[in-house]
């Protein structure tokens, strides 16, 4: 139940969801005269972020709950705007994977989500570690409430193997796909996720 409330009466919960989907429409205002559309944009983001396992149309479905049409079609869309490029999957050989090209790297440059970015950090006076928090256990609760994937960080998978190789370029090991990671692969995103037990 949402209880306390803010200085006009409404439970200051709810004003924080209103806030935050606000700030979202004021992104999707920004995304609009950049020629990519707001799912476009959302493609991009998702693939800067995801690590070489999880760049395929069905995680990025998973991660935007999208269907996995509708993916195909965004991704096409930014395959013909020259944004991305389809490559063989590297592990089986059959399925696709999207990568960025210097396209797609340049207008990440000049993404809107990176102003609002600006504006908390400048909110908050660089004191973030409370907000995000928040913001992540927000998160949790809505992806357990509607059983979606956590695509989580790969150093915070309970599968995420620490220094195995030391001083090699792929000094880490992701023990459920028996597969070595480099420190860069560390810090992205995974479709394949599990976070330690609590």
């Amino acid at each position: 139940m949402v209880s306390s409330s803010n200085h006009i009466g409404w439970p200051s919960a709810l004003e924080g969801a209103h806030l935050i989907e606000r700030l979202a429409r004021l992104v999707r205002m920004g995304e609009q005269g950049a020629g990519l559309n707001p799912a476009q944009w959302e493609a991009l983001r998702y693939l800067a972020r995801a690590n070489r396992f999880s760049r395929t149309p069905a995680a990025l479905a998973d991660y935007v709950a999208s269907t996995r049409g509708t993916i195909s079609r965004t991704l096409a869309s930014l395959e013909a705007k020259g944004y991305v490029r389809r490559e063989a999957n590297a592990r089986d050989g059959r399925s696709v994977e999207f990568v960025l090209t210097k396209n797609a790297l340049q207008a990440l440059k000049r993404d809107p989500l990176l102003v609002l970015a600006k504006d908390i950090e400048q909110a908050n006076g660089g004191s973030l570690a409370a907000v995000l928090e928040g913001l992540r256990k927000t998160l949790r609760a809505a992806l357990a409430r509607n059983q979606s994937r956590a695509f989580g960080v790969c150093a915070s998978c309970r599968h995420f193997r620490r220094n195995l190789r030391p001083g090699s370029a792929m000094p880490h090991q992701c023990a459920l796909l028996d597969e070595p990671l480099s420190e860069a692969d560390s810090r992205r995103i995974c479709v394949e996720q599990e976070p330690h037990a609590a």
